[in-house]
């Protein structure tokens, strides 16, 4: 019961080679992360620039501008059907 039998020894190979060996891959995963955090914390910092502008504003955010309506001309076969 003291010995390891061949299948955990291929497992704990398979476990150093991916860990020390892998091509980079650790290093690849560790630096997505590290953008990912990078990534929270800049939209982050965004969001509370927004809501210190909202806080100077008495707390309303102002509506948007509505587009401007376009001048509709009516075409010669709009005017027949209203005939």
């Amino acid at each position: 019961m003291g010995s390891l039998s061949i299948w955990h020894w291929l497992i704990v190979l398979v476990v150093v080679l991916v860990v020390f060996g892998g091509g980079g891959k650790i290093s690849t995963l560790m630096g997505d992360v590290a953008k990912g955090i990078k990534s929270f914390k800049k939209h982050m910092a965004d969001d509370e620039t927004m809501e210190d502008t909202s806080s100077r504003n008495g707390g309303h955010i102002a509506p948007p501008v509505p587009p401007v309506a376009e001048q509709r001309t009516n075409a010669p076969a709009d005017q027949a059907g209203r005939q």
